[in-house]
């Protein structure tokens, strides 16, 4: 039995997130927003984690991805602080790169029942498909997606998360587009430049990464002296894998999940399914 039906099994038995795990606790993304003076309707909730829901929304003429930010208390603790600062955050990430082709537009303030939602923003959709084990983009791909992470960097921006094969969309165009800048760090004053520098090598090493699994056959051309782990990212998982590897197992015990706790076992997985968008 592959994998993917033994999410599909586990799923049928596994329970619904608590508001606790949720962005928007009991609720979901709203039906109906407005954006520029257009109304959209919500066409596709693509995932609600604790985070954030993220959800297409669309209009005879236009299509969007909206990301609402944490809304949901903590033991009666307020985190929509939290979620107003992701949002100002991400909106302003999209703002300083709309010179960069390969990062969506940011489509400015989302209005929810006439009033400006401050925990959201959101973005163009874009037409393509999340870069997949198996892919053997074509010869311009890779090149093109290094250019984009070196003019977000000559904005004095980290990614920070170009990891995750699944932030890399394979446009219809060919091209790559890259979203989700949830973490990425905007860094421009000098005393900011050591970590800048940390960081951005960290874009670069992971990057190299994909390259060398993707497309192994343009790893000399694109890094030809090749790239080594930095310290850095090698201390990151001594901390980062335990803590995952901890909260898969409370997500198992709380009957969120089961088997060893892989998202794709969750009745509503936290990284949930990608069809054709930029969510």
């Amino acid at each position: 039995m592959s994998q993917i039906e033994t999410g599909r099994n586990a799923k049928s038995s596994s329970k619904r997130r608590p508001a606790l795990f949720r962005a928007l606790g009991a609720n979901d993304p709203p039906q109906q927003i407005t954006v520029g003076n257009q109304n959209y309707r919500c066409a596709e909730i693509f995932k609600h984690d604790s985070w954030a829901a993220t959800a297409r929304y669309e209009n005879q003429d236009h299509r969007i991805v909206v990301k609402f930010n944490r809304e949901q208390s903590i033991f009666g603790l307020p985190m929509k602080w939290l979620g107003r600062w992701l949002a100002n955050r991400e909106r302003h990430m999209l703002e300083l790169l709309d010179d960069v082709a390969g990062v969506p537009k940011s489509c400015g303030n989302i209005i929810v029942n006439g009033q400006v939602c401050r925990t959201a923003d959101g973005h163009d959709f874009v037409d393509g498909r999340p870069l997949k084990t198996g892919d053997v983009p074509n010869d311009q791909f890779l090149p093109k997606l290094l250019e984009l992470i070196d003019q977000m960097h000559a904005h004095q921006i980290a990614y920070v998360d170009l990891h995750k094969a699944e932030n890399v969309l394979v446009g219809q165009d060919g091209n790559p587009y890259v979203f989700d800048f949830q973490i990425s760090a905007h860094l421009p004053r000098p005393s900011q430049r050591h970590l800048l520098s940390i960081l951005q090598q960290s874009d670069r090493y992971h990057l190299s990464r994909q390259v060398g699994f993707y497309r192994p056959d343009q790893f000399s051309v694109l890094f030809p002296g090749g790239l080594e782990r930095p310290w850095w990212i090698r201390a990151h998982r001594w901390i980062a894998v335990p803590f995952r590897e901890t909260r898969r197992k409370l997500l198992v015990l709380l009957g969120i999940r089961k088997g060893k706790g892989h998202a794709v076992s969750e009745h509503t997985p936290e990284v949930g399914k990608r069809p054709i968008a930029g969510a």
